[in-house]
């Protein structure tokens, strides 16, 4: 066998290893990728479920997953539903909502657990509960819309660049960023807040049971802590997550200490290693949590 014929199989068996080594590679991380978290029971009395819901909310998709499958699992006696967000997207929002209010509709309880704040899309979430518990010093409320649009036409205009546009239809382009708001532009988009904040308005009436002009009141956008909250009607008592559980457990007629329920969060694979333990969905969601965000907002605005 000549030198060349040697030196042409040790680079194709090199390929060849790298090949499958690759297809291996990637083969774990999309396998990890699409995999469903697996439930963990812990006791042994009747159970209630967990649900958590963390962060903005950009997508309803799983906790509605969430919602479903232990509202249709008849093991599962009662719902605690751990709110700790801010807000966020008005649909997603109204969808969460919906599965709530099915949930407590099919008689099975939900207690909505408050953490540090479930303000505006966190509050419109939790209103359909059986039960509403916040700690004293959770932020809640906020009850509004809010739509913020980026501005470049200043921006593109000191580097001399512009932007034609050819539209059919006087608001097909409201709310372009590559030029200034009109007043008609702005009347157009109050009008869409308006709606959608008397939607948010009807649910808490309907809900909690409280006057048109009671919500009028402080429906204006401002945050209150849990304390605040109970006094007006927004929340039902005040109590920690352990709390929460009892009260659950009490609600769904369950005696003694009850069994949790709650999704195991998958594990960490190789390629979230490499990115420095950077679970993958959060990586893949990057893009649309920084682009993507929706227009119509339930979402309580902070300064960091």
């Amino acid at each position: 066998m000549s030198k060349s014929t040697k030196l042409f199989l040790i680079i194709a068996g090199i390929l060849i290893f790298f090949g499958f080594a690759s297809f291996f590679f990637f083969y774990v991380i999309i396998h990890s990728i699409s995999q469903q978290d697996s439930d963990v029971v812990i006791g042994s009395g009747d159970k209630i479920a967990i649900i958590e819901l963390k962060g903005i909310i950009i997508v309803s998709d799983e906790v509605v997953r969430q919602f479903k499958k232990y509202r249709e699992d008849r093991s599962i006696k009662g719902i605690l539903f751990r709110v700790d967000s801010p807000g966020g997207g008005v649909v997603a929002s109204q969808e969460i909502y919906e599965e709530v209010k099915k949930t407590r509709i099919a008689e099975k309880p939900v207690i909505v657990s408050m953490g540090s704040v479930a303000a505006s899309g966190g509050y419109y979430v939790s209103c359909p509960a059986s039960k509403i518990i916040a700690n004293p010093g959770t932020l809640t409320g906020s009850i509004g819309v809010i739509s913020q649009f980026m501005r470049y036409d200043s921006l593109l205009g000191k580097i001399g660049v512009e932007v034609n546009t050819i539209k059919s239809g006087k608001f097909k382009d409201a709310g372009n960023p590559f030029r200034s708001m009109t007043l008609d532009d702005r009347t157009y988009f109050q009008k869409l807040m308006d709606d959608v904040h008397q939607q948010f308005i009807l649910a808490v009436e309907h809900e909690r049971k409280l006057t048109r002009d009671s919500i009028a009141s402080f429906a204006d956008g401002r945050v209150f802590t849990g304390e605040q909250a109970l006094k007006i009607g927004l929340v039902d008592t005040l109590g920690t997550y352990e709390d929460a559980i009892n009260i659950t457990a009490k609600l769904a007629g369950i005696r003694g200490k009850p069994a949790i329920v709650k999704e195991r969060k998958r594990v960490l694979t190789l390629f979230d290693w490499i990115l420095g333990k950077i679970k993958i969905g959060d990586f893949i969601g990057l893009k649309e949590d920084i682009l993507n965000q929706p227009i119509l907002q339930y979402r309580m605005v902070h300064g960091f």
